[in-house]
């Protein structure tokens, strides 16, 4: 389907005068959303760009909204519709009485091309969770993940699509996600039973799953990977931390729990003698922060929660994209503010050199990682940068490359 014709479908919906504006808008390929709140001008939102752009004078009507809540037909119990064939996305806000007040239209796309920044992760199988602000591409990535392990790898892949998001709407699923099938889900709140369905009915060896937001969703996860499936998942929050102190999802990342030491514990630690820590392992062994669209923080679960609850900076790597659009990998010290990275980790980035790079952090066997920290805590540091400058880490790989 050529690009102009997709994107009428989503427009179809709109006003003609906006409809009409849009389709020789200069950037309509990079058009995200269009946003039609009552008493208020319609506008347009794109890719790359900060702020909207307001579509025509007029504010929208009453009468807009009906007619767009006409085309769009049934809404579910999430106030998400969607158009078959497609993976556009309509949302609406409601006034109290439950009559439509506002309406967004998102424009979904069936982008390629991001799945090589962690390529590498899904031929180790294990099961990977992907974090970040709304609008930075998490369901895309996972829609792309979902074609590639079914298609490139032979998996057997399920998808639990609960808004139809990741397969588009309509009961065939979008040609996007390759040969991985799709159940779909009632209400958002069975979204847990369907998941375990999955894995109890169609014995898949990945299951693919947006937005896990509930204590349910969590368990449900916990209780699949506990059975051997690989998982591929997203969730609400930007950063691991934010994980770590969400009491509903923290038991993605194996949850925590608070220790009291004996005295001769606490004092080798050097530590309180009450502690928190880890509860059990991950039920995501990787963690990946989207940043941006082509900047990745990945983490080694069990490591980076570790480290974190004892106030330390965990190893972490960064995968970006150079001016070539070739990924980049690059360890250094996790640092979940970018503009405020320590003096430490500037020494790190400095030092990347004397990494080698090619062997990935999730496939090491000795945990290199800790010594470092330890350095980092007793030496100055000159003394670390100079211990950077002449070492050497292992290479060896839990999880060899394939082909």
């Amino acid at each position: 389907m050529k690009d102009a014709s997709y994107l009428l479908l989503c427009l179809q919906i709109l006003p003609e005068g906006i409809r009409q504006n849009l389709l020789k808008h200069p950037k309509r390929g990079d058009l995200l959303e269009v946003v039609l709140d009552l008493g208020r001008r319609p506008e347009a939102r794109f890719l790359k760009h900060r702020g909207g752009e307001y579509l025509r004078d007029n504010e929208i009507t009453r009468d807009d909204l009906q007619a767009a809540e006409a085309a769009v037909g049934e809404f579910g119990s999430d106030n998400r519709a969607g158009i078959e064939g497609t993976l556009h996305r309509i949302s609406a806000i409601r006034n109290r009485k439950g009559v439509i007040i506002g309406l967004t239209c998102r424009v979904g796309r069936a982008v390629t091309g991001h799945v090589d920044m962690v390529r590498d992760l899904l031929d180790c199988g294990k099961s990977i969770l992907f974090l970040g602000r709304p609008g930075v591409g998490k369901t895309t990535v996972i829609r792309e993940i979902a074609r590639v392990l079914a298609d490139d790898l032979r998996k057997r892949v399920v998808v639990v699509d609960t808004s139809n998001e990741i397969g588009g709407d309509g009961d065939v699923p979008h040609p996007a996600i390759g040969g991985a099938r799709r159940m779909q889900v009632p209400d958002p709140s069975m979204q847990h039973r369907v998941m375990v369905e999955a894995v109890e009915n169609h014995m898949p060896q990945v299951v693919i799953v947006d937005e896990i937001g509930t204590e349910a969703e969590a368990l449900a996860c916990r209780t699949i990977a506990e059975r051997g499936v690989m998982l591929v998942a997203t969730a609400h929050g930007q950063t691991l931390e934010n994980i770590i102190k969400n009491p509903t999802l923290s038991d993605l990342v194996g949850g925590i729990q608070t220790v009291t030491l004996g005295d001769d514990e606490a004092r080798a630690r050097g530590t309180q003698k009450t502690v928190l820590e880890r509860k059990a392992p991950p039920t995501f062994s990787i963690l990946i922060e989207m940043r941006e669209r082509s900047h990745w923080i990945a983490h080694q679960s069990d490591k980076s929660v570790d480290n974190l609850l004892q106030g330390k900076q965990p190893v972490v790597e960064m995968r970006t994209r150079d001016e070539n659009f070739r990924v980049v990998i690059e360890k250094r010290l996790y640092d979940k503010e970018e503009h405020e990275r320590s003096d430490v980790s500037s020494l790190v980035m400095a030092s990347k050199s004397s990494i080698k790079l090619g062997s990935s952090l999730f496939q090491e066997e000795n945990n290199w990682v800790s010594k470092i920290g330890t350095l980092f805590k007793f030496l100055e540091i000159e003394k670390v940068a100079s211990f950077l400058k002449q070492a050497t880490f292992p290479t060896k790989m839990l999880c060899p490359r394939t082909g």
